[in-house]
């Protein structure tokens, strides 16, 4: 890359980590570096890139960055639905979950890994991310992109199944149906878990959840549609899309689990719900 070519690239990444941030509500200048530091185009594979726009995706007409640099999704296998997810919705959970230097992170359904490095970025190198990418050639996509940064392990495994290591911070990017024992057990005092709480259709949401020393805090972040997460959906999730249809998503405090639900339930799963007041 030539010396002009390079502060063209240096000045459409800190204009488009300016822009999603931006959008996602936060000016947090942490997280503004950690975008404007990450080179998307490493993450998204060759040219032309598939940008998603609705009714299909249209391929970019070359390689020039402007066309990546934007806020949209990117399509990484486009026949099975996944994609480099909106940078703004990424931004706005980024800015919520507080990833802290040192801190330990699990990223689950990490894609080819750019959220994982700008995690990595944020939890700088005395913290740590364990990627979790259950597609085989994603992980191995993931690996090669993120082997210059070594506070960052791949794992092609289900991050839904099985025990845990301990996190600070576990952030989900496939949507399930409700929140898994794993997760809830892997945080840390003051960890906190972000993930899409989607039913089979319709939105869902981005549900935020700290444990605290008296139970577990929750609140909706944003609306949320994600690729689904094997081993976290059910079949029957009627009544979470009547919920959300319902509206008063923003309204919830607090998740509750192995407790019968009282009169400020927003939601009862099996074994779990969702409360309108604090815990």
């Amino acid at each position: 890359m030539t010396e002009g070519a390079g502060d063209r690239h240096q000045a459409v990444a800190h204009y488009f980590a300016a822009l999603v941030t931006a959008k996602g509500g936060t000016n947090d200048a942490r997280l503004v570096a950690a975008f404007a530091a990450t080179p998307r185009e490493r993450f998204v594979g060759p040219c032309p890139w598939k940008v998603f726009a609705g009714l299909g995706y249209i391929e970019t007409p070359s390689a020039e960055l402007a066309y990546l640099y934007q806020d949209v999704l990117v399509g990484l296998a486009p026949e099975r639905g996944i994609n480099n997810g909106e940078p703004s919705l990424h931004a706005r959970c980024l800015a919520a979950l507080k990833p802290d230097e040192g801190e330990t992170v699990l990223h689950i359904g990490a894609g080819s890994g750019y959220y994982s490095a700008i995690l990595a970025r944020l939890v700088g190198p005395s913290g740590a991310v364990t990627a979790y990418e259950i597609e085989s050639d994603l992980a191995e996509r993931a690996a090669g992109a993120l082997a210059d940064l070594a506070n960052v392990r791949v794992m092609e495994a289900s991050g839904a199944r099985g025990p845990l290591p301990m996190a600070d911070v576990i952030y989900v990017n496939a949507g399930a149906t409700h929140p898994l024992q794993g997760w809830l057990d892997a945080l840390k005092p003051g960890g906190r878990l972000l993930f899409p709480l989607t039913p089979n259709e319709g939105l869902g949401g981005m549900l935020l959840v700290k444990r605290e020393a008296s139970g577990f805090a929750a609140r909706f972040v944003s609306f949320a549609l994600f690729v689904a997460c094997a081993g976290a959906r059910e079949e029957d999730t009627t009544t979470l899309a009547a919920a959300f249809r319902g509206g008063r998503l923003w309204e919830v405090r607090s998740l509750h689990r192995g407790t019968a639900p009282d009169a400020s339930c927003w939601h009862a799963g099996h074994g779990w719900w969702l409360s309108t007041r604090p815990h």
